[in-house]
């Protein structure tokens, strides 16, 4: 799994112009899966992404988690991520998973989210045309591959 995590002061996902999720203060986190990834991919990541500290302390050092500044999880599938740019200039999505593998992984991330943040996760829609507007507060853009996990 690849997940861009964003540290924002606020974040809302759209379909069709309708609010389908939003949050404020905390990360917005686009997500994408590919076949090789597994359950315990998504919850190693989902550990990871609630533990980063990357939030201010009161000295104003990055040294505060999500639960630490009271932060909310906005987390949107991204198959993009998984774009293969080595030739020519239009990408390929082949490592990108299919629909039967990434949706229960994507639904499995979430709710280790929900469990490592204790509180409900914001969502777009599996699949879906969407719209994400956020404000990255920072900047703060972390990028982290479950498959190559430094």
């Amino acid at each position: 799994m690849r997940a861009v995590v964003q540290r924002v002061s606020k974040a809302e996902v759209r379909i069709d112009g309708q609010p389908v999720g939003a949050i404020q203060h905390g990360l917005c986190v686009l997500v994408g899966i590919e076949d090789a990834d597994t359950e315990d991919d998504a919850r190693w990541l989902a550990a990871k992404i609630a533990k980063l500290r990357i939030f201010n302390d009161a000295e104003g050092k990055m040294n505060a988690d999500l639960s630490d500044v009271d932060g909310q999880l906005l987390v949107v599938s991204q198959f993009t991520l998984h774009a293969k740019t080595k030739k020519g200039t239009r990408p390929s999505f082949i490592r990108a998973a299919k629909p039967d593998h990434a949706i229960p992984l994507y639904t499995s991330f979430v709710a280790a989210c929900a469990e490592e943040s204790g509180k409900p996760v914001a969502t777009g829609e599996f699949g879906a045309a969407m719209e994400v507007d956020l404000v990255n507060d920072g900047p703060v853009t972390i990028w982290i591959d479950t498959q190559n996990k430094e």
